[in-house]
């Protein structure tokens, strides 16, 4: 790969200003694809799950799902978007060989949603207003893998293999007006807003929104222009960005790509580029065609769609809770700072401390052990918390023995281990692991003798007044137990047998 000049980000700042442009795809999770009755199930064998309207064989008409656009009408209305009377599909005309038809219909210039906003938070609470352009209905292309290269690009394969599984699966494309005064947070700004995009959608219900699975993805639009002047710059597109984290490094890094090649006297070329995970880097597509060359008319297999205001207005009402706003009461009620709900926001633990809370846990409870023990397997494990396999009732089970004294933390860590390893329910691993506390004062006190006998010095300490002393002997009975004693009865025994009182 050629190495690509960049100037530091403090000295493009310094002299450009970012104006960025998002756009991004939303995959719906209808059961059907947008213009026919195939299944849109993941994982199946390649092209099992095609037809002539999706293969685009000739003769083969298109039939408009109903779900697909009331999902848009959703997403809209979540973005404060006007919503089309009266809007049409287009054809968008161009050849690649994952589009059986050579067009995909699309929305042109009658997009079934337009001229929103959506305010998205920053780490530091300030709140920042990101206008949307429009939102329109249109289809997915098929998927290719290019074999035989090293990079799993085109370049340099021997062969090409299709899929037309995806082909006609509906999506949402959501379109940002140009998001200008950012300034150096740019990058942090982008990265909040698809962050925030997502969690709209997915209270929407519309789509589960994994970026992981290609469910979302995000054209990351920028360009530069020297202080002081308005007209904008030329702009890059890096296509098809598929995690938050790399939404922020892509604006970054062509920031000071775009400045390196101004202050170097270069032109900046309009075209798509390629996001690399592994450097943060962007690297060249191909030019990029403006509108006219796709060729745009309006689909003559398709009526247009118009939208009763009765039914968009039974769809406003049924809204729910937008996501910042049940942010914000989660936060008061849980007792918590906005970074730490920040914090839980960017490990996914929202929800999953929501349903362990229903299922009789306390918050504080609830949130130690998603965003402890189970976070650090999430991580460990290279999976979402909402994948690991335990339920949010079994982390509400295993907070409710430690609560009832028959777990302490040491002794539920290793139940919620036995969970995650498929040894059954948490009362199941106790069972079986055989890890309750152990509280009778008759087991107890044998500990305690034992340990008070084979730690004469420390006893004599603490006979003598230095009762924080107890803490050795505490923890030689513990260990004693294997962690299974009740440390606080430990300790009530010990000053007992010592005739030692707190």
């Amino acid at each position: 790969m050629t190495v690509t000049e960049l100037v530091s980000y403090e000295d493009a700042l310094a002299t450009y200003d970012p104006v960025m442009g998002l756009e991004v795809h939303v995959e719906l999770g209808t059961k059907t694809k947008m213009f026919c009755g195939c299944s849109t199930e993941l994982g199946q064998d390649a092209n099992t799950q095609t037809c002539p309207t999706c293969l685009g064989l000739p003769g083969a008409l298109p039939v408009v799902n109903e779900i697909g656009v009331e999902s848009a009408i959703k997403i809209g209305l979540a973005l404060n978007c006007e919503i089309a009377e009266w809007c049409r599909f287009a054809r968008k005309n161009y050849f690649y060989p994952d589009m059986p038809k050579n067009f995909q219909t699309s929305q042109y210039d009658e997009p079934i949603a337009f001229n929103g906003y959506l305010d998205v938070q920053l780490e530091d609470g300030e709140i920042f207003r990101v206008e949307i352009e429009r939102a329109h209905m249109e289809e997915d292309t098929g998927k290719s893998t290019h074999v035989g290269g090293a990079t799993g690009r085109i370049h340099g394969a021997s062969h090409s293999l299709l899929d037309y599984n995806r082909a006609g699966i509906p999506l949402i494309e959501i379109v940002t007006k140009p998001i200008e005064g950012a300034g150096e947070r740019a990058p942090e700004v982008a990265k909040a807003y698809v962050a925030e995009l997502r969690e709209v959608i997915k209270a929407l219900g519309v789509s589960e929104a994994r970026m992981d699975k290609g469910q979302m993805r995000c054209d990351v639009n920028l360009s530069l222009r020297p202080h002081g002047r308005e007209e904008f710059g030329t702009r890059s597109e890096t296509k098809n960005v598929n995690s938050l984290r790399s939404v922020e490094r892509a604006a970054r890094f062509e920031i000071q790509r775009h400045a390196a090649v101004l202050n170097g006297g270069g032109t900046i070329i309009q075209e798509t580029r390629h996001f690399h995970e592994e450097d943060g880097s962007t690297t060249s597509g191909r030019i990029k065609d403006n509108a006219e060359d796709y060729r745009y008319f309006p689909e003559p297999d398709l009526v247009p769609v118009a939208p009763a205001r009765s039914w968009v207005e039974e769809l406003r009402a049924g809204l729910p809770e937008m996501p910042r706003v049940r942010r914000n009461r989660l936060r008061e009620e849980w007792g918590v700072n906005e970074h730490d709900m920040q914090s839980i926001l960017n490990a996914g633990a929202v929800d999953p401390i929501v349903a362990t809370i229903e299922a009789g846990a306390d918050s504080a409870s609830a949130r130690k052990w998603w965003m402890g023990e189970l976070a650090r397997n999430a991580n460990e494990t290279g999976r979402a918390l909402d994948e690991l396999p335990i339920t949010p009732a079994q982390v509400a089970r295993v907070a409710a023995l430690v609560a009832a004294g028959d777990l302490n933390d040491k002794l539920a860590r290793q139940v919620i281990e036995g969970v995650l390893a498929g040894e059954g329910g948490p009362d199941e691993v106790v069972e079986k692991r055989g890890l309750k506390v152990v509280s009778d004062d008759g087991a107890l006190g044998a500990a305690v003798d034992e340990a008070i006998a084979a730690n004469a010095a420390i006893a004599d300490k603490i006979r003598g007044g230095k009762v924080a002393a107890a803490g050795a002997l505490v923890g030689a009975v513990m260990k004693t137990t294997r962690g299974q004693a009740d440390a606080a009865r430990v300790r009530e025994l010990i000053l007992e047998r010592l005739a030692v009182s707190e």
